[in-house]
């Protein structure tokens, strides 16, 4: 089986191109690395890092979506949680924190999740990020977790592929 090497990008909606570039490549400090479109449509990419890519659609007719918090269940129609992008440190995680609010966008405290901390916003589009680094020693590449109180039978199969087990037998 072939080795991943990350996401290589996501795809995501935007209603305003030119506020989507302010905030991740102005703001967050990403280069945009293409800037396609046809004279109708657009897609414009930013490097989050060396193999990961975010890149946005314009649909300047669409809606942002009501603002969902990261993590939080919902039963409005279900298109993706939150993008979690890494960074290097604790340091760096407190840099973005205070650059987010210092531009006016609301940021979360620190949330310690054990394994890696994490901060919490919403970019122009709505969209819930979620900036996070490994807590050296615990981070789940190191030590996977299996904690699902309610954990079915398949996923006790364990955390390395089943490569017998697909495709499903009926």
């Amino acid at each position: 089986m072939g080795k991943y090497t990350g996401i290589h990008h996501l795809a995501l909606i935007t209603d305003d191109m030119d506020k989507t570039i302010r905030f991740w490549r102005d703001l967050l400090g990403m280069k945009m690395l293409a800037a396609t479109g046809d004279g109708q449509n657009k897609q414009y990419y930013f490097e989050i890092c060396e193999n990961t890519m975010i890149s946005f659609f314009e649909w300047p007719e669409s809606t942002n979506p009501e603002k969902k918090h990261h993590g939080v269940p919902t039963i409005k129609p279900l298109a993706f949680d939150h993008v979690a992008i890494g960074v290097e440190n604790d340091v760096e995680l407190s840099r973005l924190k205070k650059l987010l609010e210092s531009a006016g966008f609301k940021a979360s405290h620190v949330v310690d999740h054990g394994y890696f901390h994490s901060v919490y916003a919403f970019d122009p589009n709505s969209i819930p990020i979620e900036f996070t680094t490994d807590v050296k020693g615990k981070s789940l590449r190191e030590i996977p977790r299996m904690s699902d109180r309610n954990i079915g039978d398949i996923a006790l199969e364990g955390h390395d592929p089943q490569p017998d087990k697909w495709p499903l037998s009926e």
